[in-house]
């Protein structure tokens, strides 16, 4: 991997922490009775981080590469930020359509990773 390379896949991951960061500094900021024992919310998180690593491992086993992995990383922290949105209109909570809606981008998100990584 190239200086220039490894400078712009770190400064990418740098962009996407911020991201996440900022997204739940700002959820913890909103008046709300979050619930972290939902099962809508934790079902959720629980995919999320799944896909999170499978990102990660995919990375570390070179068959996904750098631009992948920030479109990834963007769209996790894009459903993310859209759950948070979901919650804050709800006391902390999911209605059962937002976790629908939710997973539905969960899943295109999967069979992509899923694709990065047997091709």
């Amino acid at each position: 991997m190239s200086a220039k390379s490894t400078i712009r896949f770190s400064l990418m991951g740098l962009v996407v922490s911020a991201a996440l960061a900022s997204g739940a500094a700002m959820a913890q900021a909103a008046p709300q009775a979050n619930d972290p024992g939902h099962p809508r919310v934790n079902e959720v998180n629980q995919r999320l981080d799944n896909q999170q690593s499978r990102i990660q491992n995919g990375v570390a086993d070179g068959q996904i590469n750098a631009k992948q992995e920030a479109r990834d990383e963007k769209q996790d922290a894009n459903i993310a930020q859209r759950e948070s949105a979901d919650q804050a209109k709800n006391g902390g909570h999911l209605t059962k359509q937002e976790q629908r809606n939710l997973n539905k981008s969960e899943n295109h998100d999967s069979r992509r990773i899923h694709k990065q990584r047997t091709h």
